[in-house]
């Protein structure tokens, strides 16, 4: 006879803790934390983004679609993250899948989601609006740290009998064996019985693999390209859009040819006037229009003399219309080119798409705050060797801004011409009197600082500078900020298909205002 000791675990034990027999829960994913996909993407995702209702999520082991342990069975949405609970699958591997999450080896879960309404900030994170929900996975380590299992209704205790060698072990309750007294030799007959397994997909091949069977030829590669194709047909997102109306002739670097390293990019998606002034939320209003007050006349006080009326003035408040501005891109790219290219290719185009948006915002900002200025009658003569005429204009405007408001400015804002301008200023010595060094050339005083030739370290006479390259050449205003005001609410992607031309069209748009508040506070100088 072989005694059989009694496990302390068992996968098909009663619900634990008032959840259903057989199943984890935890946190799926945290809201408004960022974190750094597996292809590298930062994301932040939005509390009302993941569904709660409709398919169910299937749930696998480290993202891998043949590993598939169960499914998603309860979803609720809180401020802080979307929480689930998920039943596990009578199988051998999700018979694994419950003994690790009950070790504690297995503690985390990440979340497949294909967006379907998103957006990018300045530091470049995806703002997920609303996604696909696809699958839940239990990893080792999750993107979000909060995403984890906090608990797992699938052991407690249970004692089994003593079990004699000829006698027949119930098919009901499978009996995970801790531990056997003696070694003794199974008969084939007693075997545990084979549990079925899913069919293993045929993985990416890797380009060296595609190369050789493209070698080869005949079957070998037929097969080959079908498993490569087949993989790039699963794995692709909604993240699919481009830049101009694409064909297949217009991207051949991105067709199935291996590419080593990133794309090359020749354009800095950068945004100078709005990242300086800062973007307010546009106030959501369901109109096109929206209301800004300033102060045209103030109260009054003054000396007043004994039994004479006292000085009254009454406030005048303007009410300002600001209107919304619609800014936006489009792009048509072909069936044939999603189901040929990398979708992490078509994330570089979705990618140029939304740098063309921030450029175009940038450039109405621009303009808008040029047109708001006023004339300081200031006049700078550009001399390289002497610098007096730009402190005498610097100066000049500033004065105006505080005659009028007891304010002193904040941003000197000029074309590249002029910034190039400021750096060639020298003193007797031919040294730069805006120094290259932190204190100055050779520790003499100047009259600002920068780091090599990056203008974001520089600062005239204490003055923030800004330049871009949107403003035309020869600009240079002097700004005390709070009188020029930015609002924008960046809308993200929306695609519909084309089917006349089996192709679909993306586009990226937003909504974007500016106000200027008061002008005086925006005082242009003349570059002689």
């Amino acid at each position: 006879m072989i005694k059989l000791t009694p496990s302390q675990i068992t996968v098909d034990a009663a619900a634990a803790n008032g959840l259903p027999r057989r199943s984890i829960s935890g946190v799926a994913v945290t809201y408004d934390e960022v974190a750094t996909v597996s292809d590298g993407t930062q994301v932040r995702v939005m509390q009302g983004a993941l569904p709660v209702d409709g398919r169910k999520p299937r749930l696998y082991m480290q993202h891998d679609s043949t590993q598939i342990v169960g499914q998603v069975v309860e979803r609720v949405d809180t401020p802080q993250g979307m929480m689930f609970t998920a039943k596990i699958s009578a199988t051998r591997l999700g018979d694994e899948a419950l003994v690790l999450a009950s070790d504690g080896v297995i503690d985390a879960v990440s979340v497949g989601i294909n967006p379907t309404k998103f957006s990018y900030d300045e530091d470049g994170v995806m703002i997920i609006e609303a996604a696909d929900w696809t699958e839940l996975s239990l990893v080792s380590v999750g993107a979000f740290a909060g995403a984890v299992i906090t608990q797992v209704a699938a052991s407690i205790p249970q004692e089994v009998p003593q079990i004699e060698l000829n006698e027949v072990i119930p098919t009901q309750e499978k009996i995970m064996i801790e531990s056997v007294e003696t070694p003794v030799e199974v008969a084939a007959a007693a075997v545990e019985k084979l549990w079925a397994q899913p069919a293993r997909e045929f993985k990416m091949p890797t380009p060296a693999e595609y190369m050789v069977a493209m070698h080869a030829g005949g079957d070998t590669f037929a097969n080959v390209n079908a498993a490569y194709r087949a993989a790039v047909k699963k794995q692709q997102s909604a993240l699919q859009a481009a830049a101009g109306d694409i064909l297949t002739t217009d991207t051949p670097g991105l067709l199935p040819v291996p590419v080593l390293g990133p794309l090359f990019q020749d354009l800095n998606f950068i945004r100078p006037v709005v990242s300086a002034f800062g973007a307010r939320a546009m106030p959501n209003t369901p109109s096109k229009t929206f209301t800004r007050p300033t102060i045209t006349t103030h109260t009054s006080a003054a000396t007043q003399t004994e039994g004479a009326a006292v000085s009254a003035t009454t406030m005048v408040i303007a009410a300002n219309t600001v209107t919304k501005t619609t800014v936006a891109g489009q792009v048509t790219i072909t069936q044939q080119d999603m189901d040929f290219t990398d979708p992490a290719s078509m994330n570089l185009i979705l990618n140029d798409l939304a740098g063309e948006y921030l450029i175009k915002t940038d450039d109405v900002a621009a303009d808008a705050l040029v047109a708001g200025k006023t004339a300081s009658g200031s006049t700078w003569t550009f001399d390289q060797d002497n610098p007096a005429t730009l402190i005498d204009a610097l100066y000049d405007a500033a004065r105006e801004i505080t005659e009028d408001s007891n304010y002193f400015p904040t941003h000197l804002c000029v074309s590249p011409n002029v910034w190039e301008k400021l750096g060639r200023q020298l003193d007797g010595s031919n040294r730069p009197v805006l120094g290259y060094v932190t204190d100055g050339i050779m520790g003499q005083n100047s009259i600002g600082k920068t780091t090599g030739l990056a203008y974001t370290k520089m600062n005239v006479l204490g003055l923030e500078l800004v330049v871009d390259n949107n403003f035309a050449t020869d600009t240079m205003l002097v700004v005390y900020a709070p009188g020029f005001e930015i609002y924008e609410a960046q809308q993200g992607i929306l695609s519909v298909p084309a089917p006349s031309t089996l192709a679909r069209v993306f586009s990226y748009y937003g909504y974007f205002a500016t106000f200027v508040a008061k002008s005086s506070f925006i005082q242009g100088i003349v570059i002689a």
